[in-house]
Parts: structure tokens; sequence; C-alpha cells
């Protein structure tokens, strides 16, 4: 089992910055595939940035530029850094991790923090 917390949502203005936390605690997330998730008032969970156990990131087309993913594997934490943000960025932004062993999929979602943007 892993637990997942996430933390660095709020308010910010358009053009703004923020910087999502995920800490993991109950397994070792060097193991999985970190990403992070959105889901905006109204519309289905979206995936915005994945990392794999080596450190390679992909990006949904609307954040390219703009967002970086990272981990620190030693702090069991994964980072979203968000700048220039916009409008349509605001969404409930939610930390998932995800591997194979076996054929069985070890999927875990965090609770969620929201990222509010607006003037």
């Amino acid at each position: 089992q892993v637990q997942l917390v996430e933390s660095g949502g709020g308010l910010v203005q358009p053009g703004g910055s923020l910087r999502l936390s995920c800490g993991a605690s109950g397994s070792d997330i060097s193991r999985y595939v970190m990403g992070w998730y959105r889901q905006a008032p109204g519309k289905q969970r979206e995936l915005v940035a994945t990392i794999t156990r080596g450190g390679s990131a992909n990006y949904v087309d609307s954040v390219k530029g703009r967002f970086t993913i990272s981990r620190d594997n030693a702090k069991n934490t994964v980072y979203l850094q968000m700048n220039s943000l916009k409008p349509e960025d605001t969404a409930v932004y939610y930390c998932n991790a995800d591997r194979y062993q076996l054929a069985i999929r070890y999927n875990y979602w965090g609770q969620g923090t929201q990222v509010t943007v607006s003037s």
C-alpha cells in the first residue's frame, strides 16, 4: 500500500506559479511511475504529466513548456512546478503511483489539492 498526500495548491493570479508536492508513505516510490492528473468541474480527470522510474518525463500538450514534473526518491516525494498558470489550469490536482508486478497492477491516488487560477 502507498499513501499519497498532495500539498501546495491554492489561489494564484494568471501568469503566476505554484509548486505542488506529493509525499508518499508505506512504500518506496522508486519502484513506481509517478504522475499528476487533474480534474476540472464538470470534466473528466486528465493526465497532466508522468515521470518514469528512470526520470523520463511526459506532458500533456497543454502544459508543455510551463509545467515540470520531478521526483526525489530519497525524500519519497514527487513535485509539479507550474509556471505561467492560466485560468484553464484551474482544477483539483491528484498524485498517482503506478506499477506492475507479475501482471498485477498496483495503482494509488492521493486525495487531491485544489489549484485556482483567477484574478
